[in-house]
C-alpha cells in the first residue's frame, strides 16, 4: 500500500475523509510484441512527480462524485472492498489519453482513497485488474505503488495473446526490475496541441493487429538495449546513457507500431523528437505510450536549457502546446487524513 512517509497504515485509521495524490508516468515501450516469444509485452517506464491526480474521498452511504470516471471506479471499489459508499471529489487530474497514464492513476487513487477512508487495505495490485488496469503494462500500477524506474515481466504469451481478456481476468505483470531514479534527473515533457492518443476499443484493435504481425527480431534488439545499456545506466546513475537507451527502445517499438500510427512516431511527434535530438541539453527523446506527449531526459543543471529546447521543438512543426520539466518520483502515492 503506498503511503505518505508520515501517514499511518490504513488499517490503523478510523474511518474518515482522506486525500490521495499520485504523479504521472512515462511509458517508454514494450520488450516484446511478437507471439513467437514466450513472454508478451514487458513494459519499461518511470514515475513522475508532476503532473498529478489529486482527489478526496469520504465515507458515505452511497457512491457519488463530481467526476464520471471516478464515480465508476468508486462504485467498483466499494463492491471489491465491501463498503457501502464513498463521496469522491477530484481536485486535479492528469490530461486524458495523452501518454501520461491518466486512467490507471485515477482508478488506483480512487480505490486507495475508498480503502483508506474505511481503514481498509486496498490490495492495489490484486484489485487493479477488476478496474480494467494492468492488462498489458504494469508500469502504471508499479508507479502508483512505489514510484521509480520500472521494468515489468510481461505476460506468458500462451495465456495472454492477441485478444484482451475481460476486466479482472488477468494479473498485473510482476516487477522484474525497479530502481530509484537519481534526484537530480529531470524529464522534459512536450505536449503538442493535437488530438489524444488511442484508447479503449481503438487501442485494443491496434495492439491486436500489431501483435499479430510483429517481427520477433525487433524484440531481440530491444532486449539487448535493455540488458546492456538501459539497466546499467539507471543502476549507475548516468542520465545521458539512460536517455540514449530509452530513446532507442522507443524507436524500436515504433517499428512495430509504424503501420498503426503513421510512422515510428505519430505525427507531429516525429518532428518534435527530431528537433530535440539536436539539442545538447536533452540526452534522449521519444514518445510516451501512444503520445502525443514527447519526453526528453535531462538533469537539474540543464533544466532551463531543456525547457527552451522544448519550446523550439514545438515551433518546428508549427503547433502550440505545453512544455514543462519535472522531477522523478521515487515513492508511491501520498495518502493523508483530512483535518476536521
Amino acid at each position: 500500500m503506498p503511503e505518505h512517509a508520515d501517514s499511518p497504515d490504513p488499517a490503523d485509521r478510523a474511518p474518515g475523509a482522506v486525500t490521495v495524490a499520485s504523479g504521472a508516468r512515462l511509458h517508454f515501450g514494450f520488450g516484446n510484441l511478437s507471439l513467437a516469444h514466450e513472454r508478451l509485452y514487458g513494459a519499461v517506464g518511470v514515475a513522475l512527480d508532476e503532473p498529478r491526480v489529486r482527489l478526496t474521498v469520504a465515507p458515505a452511504e452511497t457512491v457519488a462524485s463530481d467526476h464520471g470516471a471516478a464515480e465508476g471506479y468508486a462504485g467498483r471499489a466499494c463492491d471489491l472492498l465491501g463498503v457501502p459508499g464513498a463521496l469522491v471529489t477530484v481536485e486535479s487530474e492528469l490530461p486524458r489519453h495523452m501518454g501520461l497514464g491518466s486512467g490507471t492513476q485515477l482508478a488506483l487513487a480512487t480505490l486507495a482513497g475508498v480503502a483508506a477512508a474505511y481503514g481498509r487495505d486496498p490490495a492495489v495490485r490484486e484489485h487493479a485488474p477488476a478496474l480494467g488496469r494492468g492488462g498489458r503494462s504494469g508500469v502504471g500500477v508499479a508507479a502508483f505503488e512505489t514510484g521509480g524506474f520500472v521494468l515489468d515481466a510481461g505476460h506468458p504469451t500462451g495465456r495472454f495473446t492477441t485478444a484482451r481478456p475481460a476486466d479482472g481476468d488477468w494479473r498485473v505483470p510482476a516487477v522484474a526490475a525497479r530502481h530509484a531514479v537519481p534526484d537530480d534527473w529531470r524529464f522534459l515533457l512536450v505536449v503538442p496541441d493535437v488530438g489524444p492518443g488511442r484508447s479503449g476499443d481503438d487501442e485494443d484493435s491496434s495492439i491486436r493487429r500489431t501483435v499479430e504481425d510483429a517481427d520477433p527480431a525487433v524484440a531481440d534488439r530491444v532486449a539487448g538495449v535493455v540488458q546492456r545499456r538501459l539497466l546499467p545506466a539507471v543502476a549507475e546513475g548516468s542520465a545521458e546513457r539512460f536517455g540514449e537507451a530509452v530513446a532507442e527502445v522507443g524507436r524500436l517499438n515504433g517499428a512495430w507500431f509504424a503501420d498503426e500510427q503513421g510512422g515510428v512516431y505519430r505525427p507531429p511527434v516525429g518532428d518534435v523528437v527530431a528537433a530535440l535530438d539536436e539539442e545538447p541539453a536533452v540526452y534522449g527523446a521519444g514518445q510516451s505510450s501512444w503520445g502525443p506527449t514527447v519526453y526528453g531526459v535531462t538533469d537539474a543543471a540543464r533544466a532551463d536549457a531543456a525547457r527552451d529546447a522544448g519550446e523550439r521543438a514545438l515551433a518546428e512543426p508549427g503547433v502550440g502546446g505545453d512544455v514543462r520539466v519535472v522531477a522523478p518520483r521515487n515513492r508511491g502515492a501520498d495518502i493523508d487524513a483530512v483535518d476536521d
